[in-house]
């Protein structure tokens, strides 16, 4: 893990049915860009520590479909459905989470001279109820997910 990755941590909010978390990458926007946009960057570093992926869809364009299933540590696998409702590259993707949890995800990148400010915010559709029991797992998975992110692009530099 990258030594400088604490103070790239720049916070997570969770609010009314939202999850908002900032970190500053050390990686150009373009390479950030792909790495969320390309199935060979995705594949290697999408869900929490532990957890595998098979792609079965990938159409990285508005309305485009992402079908893959998240294999759990622990064995159990999870179906998931995506689409794509906006991509402008590389500036923003926006993500329509299709099964439950219902999540719009928007993932936004800021060029900050060559290294990358990524602000991940996810709006769930649910009642507070159950987005009282999603966030209790919905954040620390995030926060991996993003960590594993950081290992990744350190590898590829």
């Amino acid at each position: 893990m990258n030594e400088n990755n604490a103070a790239n941590k720049v916070g997570t909010h969770v609010g009314e049915r939202e999850i908002v978390i900032t970190r500053v990458l050390d990686a150009p926007r373009a390479l950030v860009f792909d790495a969320w946009t390309k199935e060979e960057h995705l594949s290697k570093w999408w869900g929490p520590r532990g957890f595998t992926m098979t792609f079965e869809k990938f159409e990285m364009k508005p309305g485009g479909t992402w079908q893959f299933i998240m294999h759990g540590p622990d064995g159990v696998d999870y179906p998931n459905t995506n689409v794509f409702v906006e991509v402008v590259r590389p500036k923003r993707i926006v993500i329509q989470h299709a099964v439950f949890p219902h999540f719009l995800a928007t993932a936004s990148f800021e060029d900050q001279d060559g290294r990358t400010t990524l602000t991940y915010r996810t709006v769930f559709d649910e009642t507070d109820a159950v987005f009282d029991k999603v966030k209790t797992y919905a954040v620390p998975g995030a926060e991996q997910t993003l960590d594993r992110l950081e290992e990744h692009l350190a590898s590829l530099s």
